[in-house]
């Protein structure tokens, strides 16, 4: 097979380009380098079954010969990205997801969408499930993350119903593991980052929101099993382990005793969801998936890593 990945240098789809080319894939990694870097993938690019394309999917982009799968995993996708990028966040979710489903459509090939669990927003139901339609401010600073992932729903949907594209979304609830930046504003690599500098580790409110965090390979075996599922409604990957963001901060801090780190409280952002635990029976019952890696083993995955890129 030859499957294209859209953001592949990225985080996530760094380590997709990793498994499908471990399953013997040809991988053809596009991705403009906004917010991924080559780094994630210069292990990969001595492999013959591997090709880099720096290319801007919100951008027409020509593929020459057969494509199997096409994966749109292109998007900033940590707040800070995109409160810094507001219109290419916009951007890649309605024109890239329209180029990346053209592709998909011309060479009849299989099409997943990356979507996320903010297409809930704040939500008013816990744990979220697929049939729930969230609640989104869609003019908030976050709204142009929210609102580009739920358009780019809609138009997967669309391509599906009147064109017959065989289409897939996933919507993906916090994940973490290796190649995570350090700055890019997400909860748990902000909390490791300090604790690994005896900074001070900031918690918004009183830190009673919660998350539930899924290890990137499992988070890519559930995305490598939508794919090849028959089914085109979305599906929610994540470990529904919740936890309340002070209790991940504690978490942290002790796993490096040597810190001198404490805890400090900062306001809450506007729009940050109080709650956030997936549903995953949808996934269960149609895939056969679970996570696997509990909390503790993918934590200390991750602060191993993250100790080489202080």
């Amino acid at each position: 097979m030859r499957t294209v990945i859209t953001g592949g240098a990225g985080f996530v789809g760094s380590h997709l380009c990793e498994r499908f080319l471990a399953e013997g894939d040809e991988v053809l990694c596009v991705d403009n380098l906004l917010t991924g870097h080559r780094r994630n993938i210069v292990h990969l690019m001595n492999d013959p079954k591997f090709q880099f394309i720096e290319h801007n999917i919100s951008e027409p982009l020509q593929v020459d010969g057969a494509v199997d799968n096409v994966l749109h995993f292109a998007s900033p996708a940590s707040p800070a990205d995109y409160l810094a990028h507001p219109i290419p966040t916009l951007k890649v979710g309605a024109l890239g997801t329209h180029n990346a489903l053209g592709l998909a459509k011309a060479k009849d090939a299989r099409f997943l969408l990356a979507s996320t669990s903010e297409v809930y927003g704040d939500p008013e139901i816990h744990p979220q499930r697929e049939d729930y339609w969230g609640n989104v401010n869609p003019i908030g600073p976050r709204g142009c993350y929210d609102e580009a992932k739920r358009f780019a729903e809609a138009i997967t949907m669309a391509y599906h119903r009147y064109h017959g594209v065989k289409t897939r979304i996933v919507r993906i609830f916090n994940t973490y593991g290796p190649r995570m930046r350090l700055n890019d504003g997400r909860v748990l690599p902000a909390f490791m980052g300090q604790v690994l500098r005896d900074e001070s580790l900031t918690v918004f409110g009183q830190g009673d929101q919660t998350r539930s965090f899924c290890y990137v390979t499992d988070l890519v075996d559930g995305i490598y099993r939508l794919l090849h599922a028959d089914f085109s409604e979305p599906v929610n990957i994540g470990n529904p382990s919740e936890l309340t963001v002070l209790e991940l901060a504690k978490e942290i801090i002790a796993m490096v005793p040597t810190t001198k780190s404490t805890i400090i409280y900062n306001p809450l952002p506007q729009d940050d969801p109080k709650r956030r635990r997936p549903d995953i029976t949808r996934a269960q019952q149609l895939l056969g998936w679970n996570p696997t890696i509990d909390r503790a083993e993918g934590l200390k995955r991750t602060l191993e890593y993250f100790r080489t890129v202080v």
